[in-house]
């Protein structure tokens, strides 16, 4: 038994958990159901793997030039509050065994009955995004652990929720995933849904005959600033700067440097010259990183698609007929690498207004905390709830998509945290749309505790794939666009079945 545990963990944490081997994977099985030769196999397995290695890597570099930019933001305005991370609530729950080993299993199963429900219904996506899997998998397990479920029940009710929620949320985002790609076969794969769909609604009402964030007009000479990656780094520059200055003179030298360091996790901030100008040279560096790091998911991004979504159609034909690869939001980042930048500085306003909607009372009023922008969440979710935005009511559409997102998951997080700490997560919450609202549910319906509990979250999650599926055939599988008179042209999975 203990090296079957170890064999369902190793394959759940460091396969299924790792996005570039899930994807490399499932592009293998698909060129091998293609029939394609030996070479075309490793070829493109490789390459799949890689492309997503390298969005790694971007990630990471804009991850590690966000964490100061919301030290400062934090500093500048002298706000405290609760921070929403999705990975602080995964860690805590690997200190309990017990809940770690059922995550594993809960996790692995998922994956597998993700693949049946999109075999058996119209809900026809392949989740990719591995991370997502492990922190859905987490808070479904410990809110039935919590519920005093035994252990297998905690592991098939979590599995089920898991997979549920891995076909119904690409299905409900595809029709305005279609207008992002251009009636491309990818779906969004990302537990941010909700602000990406909030975002394309609201995109649809305000930005009538607004032209799209990537026809921007610049005088001569700033037209350097159409190269996406040159106008990131310009704007980013600008916004630390400022901020740099305004934390340093609010609260002095010797404080910005350790809350910037704290944010670095290093001395970094002490290097350099010192003093204010070395300060304004150590952020100007982390504005240029951002940059550089969103040029490299872009890359990423274009080297997964221009494997994986050719790759997928062995699977639609052979495995899943209709099969859509639903992928990491940065995958929508290249159809709009303008509205990317905008939508997240307006997901940024959008969380402190809705920061600032909590401090006038109403946090006080529901017993709910402060939540402070957490710069993760709101770059990847505000950057895609832009692009969003911007494919339905362009500039303006972004810019009021991703303020709207913004608002979403702060006053999401707020509601959720009393959840959360109601089973042992004091003080945390999660950043992105789809964990807050799910998590509520299925959080208030643990209160019930025991079997009932259980078959609550169970039915709930039934009624979830009744209503997607319904969706699925009344809007996706006849080509409804949002915003538009017009249909995209749709190829019936039964038509491909007979290929």
């Amino acid at each position: 038994m203990d090296q079957l545990n170890y064999l369902i963990n190793w394959i759940a944490r460091d396969i299924f958990g790792v996005p570039a081997y899930l994807v490399g994977i499932m592009t293998m099985v698909a060129l091998i159901a293609s029939r394609k030769g030996i070479g075309d196999i490793v070829g493109g397995t490789l390459k799949a793997t890689l492309g997503f290695i390298i969005l790694g890597i971007g990630a990471g570099a804009v991850i590690g030039a966000l964490n100061p930019l919301g030290a400062l933001i934090t500093g500048a305005f002298g706000v405290e509050g609760v921070v929403p991370t999705n990975e602080a609530i995964t860690a805590i729950a690997n200190d309990i065994p017990e809940v770690a080993q059922n995550v594993a299993f809960a996790m692995f199963i998922g994956v597998i009955g993700s693949l049946i429900i999109a075999r058996l219904t119209p809900l026809r996506y392949v989740f990719l995004t591995g991370h997502h899997m492990l922190f859905m998998a987490t808070v479904l397990t410990v809110v039935l652990y919590n519920a005093k479920v035994d252990s297998w029940v905690q592991i098939i009710v979590a599995a089920f929720g898991l997979a549920t929620m891995m076909v119904i949320m690409p299905a409900f985002s595809m029709p305005w995933m279609r207008r992002v790609t251009g009636n491309q076969k990818v779906a969004m794969g990302h537990f941010g849904t909700l602000g990406y769909i909030a975002a394309g609604v609201t995109g649809q009402l305000v930005g009538r005959g607004s032209k799209s964030t990537e026809e921007m007009e610049f005088p001569q000479g700033l037209r350097f600033l159409r190269d996406p990656m040159v106008g990131t780094a310009v704007a980013m520059i600008v916004i630390y700067l400022l901020l740099s200055i305004v934390f340093w003179l609010r609260v002095g030298e010797a404080a910005a440097l350790e809350a910037v360091s704290t944010a670095m996790g290093s001395s970094a901030a002490g290097g350099g010259a010192g003093g204010i100008l070395g300060f304004l040279t150590l952020m100007f560096n982390n504005a240029l990183v951002f940059g550089g790091g969103v040029a490299v998911i872009l890359l990423g991004v274009r080297t997964i698609l221009g494997e994986i979504v050719p790759a997928f159609a062995g699977i639609a034909e052979r495995v899943i007929p209709g099969a859509v690869p639903a992928l990491d939001c940065p995958v929508s980042f290249p159809f709009a690498p303008n509205a990317v930048l905008v939508g997240f500085l307006a997901s940024v306003v959008g969380g402190l207004v809705g920061f600032g909607i909590l401090w006038v009372g109403v946090g006080a009023a529901f017993a709910i905390p402060l939540i402070l922008p957490g710069m993760i969440p709101h770059f990847f979710t505000g950057g895609t709830a832009g692009v969003f935005g911007n494919a339905t009511g362009g500039r303006r559409g972004a810019m009021a998509g991703g303020f709207v997102n913004g608002l979403l998951i702060t006053l999401l997080a707020a509601f959720l945290v009393p959840v959360m700490s109601g089973i042992g997560f004091q003080n945390t919450t999660f950043g992105d749309a789809d964990f807050q609202w799910f998590g509520y549910l299925v959080g208030s319906l643990a209160r019930i505790e025991g079997v009932a509990a259980a078959g609550a979250i169970a039915i709930l999650c039934v009624a979830l794939l009744v209503v997607a599926s319904w969706f699925q055939k009344r809007y996706v599988d006849t080509g409804w666009l949002p915003g538009t008179s017009e249909r995209a042209p749709v190829e019936t999975p039964e038509a491909q079945a007979h290929a």
